[in-house]
């Protein structure tokens, strides 16, 4: 006889595991589905470990620039790149076994293998098929394992996998997806990089920063295409001081492989193709939800361009079943798949004050070098959406405390409209404005206006002064520019 729960997940990623975990608070029998890594692609092939290895490539970057902050040091610093990658491993697994301890602190079962929707309510659980050209972890101890389980409620949480564009498919040797780019044997000397969005951009700033000639393509006319337009130009000057090369409105059309090097045709804006030779290629076109072999087509759920259609409490067209987080479409982010699994079993739980996911105000964090980030409308996007705005700007280099740490470049935006004094986005660019980004998001989430920005106090000295700054300037009244 089958085992039956309340709530099943589809999926041990941050949004997976964390909707186990409130869903377990909230008093139902629950289970977790995975079929490869607790923690999913996030705490393992993700955003974790690719933190760790750029906070190598930070400390490289700054060895590099000693003698700017007075001192010296005799000899070089050099990279072992076995064991930049071994700490980013031993990072990953210490996280991956606090998920373990998480499920088994809050009674979740863990039940091991590919799940199927069977019929609504019941899933059958399948061995975990071996994929090409990715480790393949251990079993983990005192986990179920295959069989037919039922639950009320069934949660959609299996995550994302990297695109592959035809022709150009990454092997794992000579061209590579970000679970390569993540464990390279060797640094390359010379690298190409396919796409500019959060993954493209934050493996080749690594890679530039530990010495190897990078070369970005890019299809559209901007590097990191969703941000504010005066961020990302504002980003693109500086990483080509930092001597990466960026081709813009390009594309790979094909690739030649050598022994040890890959050469690309790049066709130009102007249908010019130009040959780019380099020791690796980095696919880095996007992601796409898997939504595959697990019965959804024959249960009716509806999908749309790859990924899971659901409203936004994560419900989707077939009573009883769920979705949340990269699966269920845009943004790709582990911290919306995290909201949006708490928001999901929440409102199953008929839990009071659960609110509906808003997507306007999740924020982006990309941890290149500068860091960006940002939240809300662009300017383009607000204007297109004929909203009459306001819009302030403070620079770095007028902020005592990125002088003194000698990080003097970058910029925060503010838009807000002129109307009502709402804030309608933040974008920001330079160091360490990951850790800022959520001040703007506490504020719009609290309604807060202009004017409660601006009598708020900020702390002297700080980076975070800047957010002041830039609110007061939207209003003609900054202090320090």
């Amino acid at each position: 006889m089958a085992e039956s729960y309340d709530v099943i997940i589809i999926g041990s990623g941050p949004g997976g595991y964390v909707t186990a975990v409130r869903s377990a608070q909230l008093g139902f029998k629950t289970a977790i589905v995975e079929r490869e890594h607790l923690g999913g692609i996030c705490l393992n092939w993700g955003c974790i470990p690719t933190k760790a290895l750029l906070r190598s490539a930070e400390i490289m970057h700054y060895s590099d620039h000693l003698k700017d902050y007075g001192l010296k040091l005799d000899g070089k610093v050099s990279a072992d790149t076995a064991a930049v990658v071994d700490r980013s491993r031993k990072v990953s697994l210490r996280l991956n076994g606090g998920v373990a301890f998480l499920m088994k602190k809050n009674k979740v079962d863990v039940i091991w293998g590919e799940a199927k929707i069977s019929k609504p309510g019941e899933i059958v659980v399948s061995k975990t098929a071996k994929k090409p050209m990715e480790p393949q972890p251990p079993v983990p101890k005192g986990v179920k394992g295959e069989g037919t389980y039922t639950a009320k409620h069934i949660i959609l949480a299996t995550g994302a996998r990297p695109r592959a564009l035809p022709g150009i498919e990454p092997d794992g040797k000579l061209i590579w997806t970000y679970f390569e780019a993540m464990v390279p044997k060797e640094m390359p000397k010379s690298l190409l990089v396919m796409g500019s969005g959060a993954i493209g951009i934050e493996f080749a700033s690594f890679y530039r920063t530990m010495g190897a000639d990078v070369t970005v393509v890019e299809l559209l006319p901007a590097v990191m295409p969703v941000e504010d337009a005066e961020v990302s130009k504002f980003a693109q000057k500086q990483f080509e001081k930092q001597g990466m090369k960026i081709i813009l409105e390009a594309k790979v059309t094909k690739v030649e492989k050598a022994a040890n090097s890959v050469t690309a045709h790049v066709e130009m804006k102007d249908g010019k193709v130009e040959k780019i030779t380099a020791d690796r290629m980095i696919s880095a076109v996007g992601v796409q939800g898997n939504i595959e072999n697990l019965g959804l087509e024959a249960l009716g759920v509806k999908t749309d361009r790859g990924c899971v259609v659901i409203d936004g409490y994560g419900k989707t067209n077939v009573p009883g079943i769920y979705a949340i987080g990269d699966v269920a479409g845009p943004p790709m982010l582990a911290h919306k798949a995290e909201h949006e699994g708490v928001v999901c079993i929440e409102k199953i739980a008929d839990f009071p004050g659960v609110h509906a996911t808003d997507k306007l105000k999740i924020p982006g964090c990309t941890y290149c070098n500068p860091q960006v980030a940002s939240v809300g409308l662009t300017e383009a996007k607000a204007k297109a959406e004929g909203k009459d705005i306001r819009v302030g700007r403070f620079q770095f280099a007028a902020n005592g405390k990125a002088i003194a740490l000698g990080e003097d470049q970058g910029f925060i935006k503010t838009i807000f409209d002129k109307k009502t004094g709402q804030l309608l986005g933040a974008h920001m660019v330079g160091a360490e404005v990951t850790e800022l980004i959520q001040g703007f998001v506490v504020a719009m989430n609290l309604e807060t206006t202009e004017e409660e920005l601006m009598h708020t106090i900020f702390p002297h000295p700080t980076l975070s002064e800047m957010m002041k700054e830039s609110v007061l300037d939207a209003y003609g009244r900054a202090l320090n520019a």
